[in-house]
């Protein structure tokens, strides 16, 4: 029987990976809420990274399953992106695993506030790629430039090696790639799911991942993905932009005392 204070633990994470879940299909960001949880919660950097990574992944498919309407027209596209976010996925993954945890100790801070720092900056970005569709709305194009792909690939390994706001730099990179912001959001939470995918097999082989922790946190994640897709485009993303922002400094800080 568990003890009634792992109890306790196990709910508060399943409580944080829905709103986590739901955080990463409106505005990106919900690693940032979930992986310090996790270390608040007792494990050690690199088990909360990875379990955080795998926990993930039903949230993703369930951003996927609410963006589905708008990921048909795109299935070239998100098809060979996601060659793309496969190989940058399973780089960043094996990056984590073969380099020293007290590499990662020393990096995660940095990681946490560049994080946030992009999140912060995500609506000036997004009028970025908004002007930049507009100049481009009279061009037709019959492939996505090289650059779009390299952007990609950079964003993913990130992703697999820690994967904090990785949906806010690969919207950043997609918004002004593709201009249409639906489905540049849309593409984005495709490439999250590919990028967790080969994050989640890796490190569930290789990785110090908390199993208990998966099992309440990854139904709860996919919970929260598919609430937080049918309301992307319905709740106000600037006040909980705002408080991740200021959380994940909050977040940055204590581990730069603390390391």
């Amino acid at each position: 029987m568990l003890d009634p204070a792992t109890i306790g633990d196990l709910a508060i994470a399943a409580v944080v990976a829905v709103v986590a879940g739901g955080v990463n299909s409106i505005a990106g960001g919900g690693s940032l809420v979930l992986f310090p949880t996790l270390i608040g919660l007792g494990l050690p950097t690199v088990s909360a990274n990875v379990t955080n990574a795998v926990v993930q992944w039903p949230g993703y498919l369930g951003g996927v399953f609410g963006f589905r309407r708008q990921l048909i027209s795109q299935r070239r596209r998100v098809a060979m992106m996601s060659v793309v976010a496969l190989a940058g996925g399973a780089g960043g993954s094996v990056l984590l695993l073969t380099t020293p945890s007290a590499a990662f100790n020393e990096v995660v801070p940095v990681l946490v506030l560049l994080s946030s720092a992009l999140l912060a900056v995500q609506p000036r970005l997004a009028r970025l790629r908004t002007e930049r569709a507009g100049k481009d709305a009279g061009a037709r194009r019959s492939r996505d430039p090289v650059w779009l792909y390299l952007g990609v690939l950079l964003a993913t390994v990130y992703g697999g090696y820690f994967g904090g706001a990785l949906g806010v730099i690969l919207i950043a990179v997609l918004g002004v790639g593709v201009g249409d912001v639906p489905v540049a959001n849309a593409i984005k939470t495709a490439l999250s799911l590919v990028t967790a995918t080969v994050a989640a097999a890796i490190f569930g082989i290789f990785g110090p991942v908390s199993w208990p922790y998966f099992a309440v946190c990854a139904p709860a994640s996919l919970v929260g993905g598919v609430i937080g897709a049918r309301i992307a485009v319905r709740l106000p993303v600037v006040p909980l932009r705002i408080f991740i922002v200021v959380f994940g400094v909050a977040v940055a800080a204590y581990l730069f005392w603390r390391l």
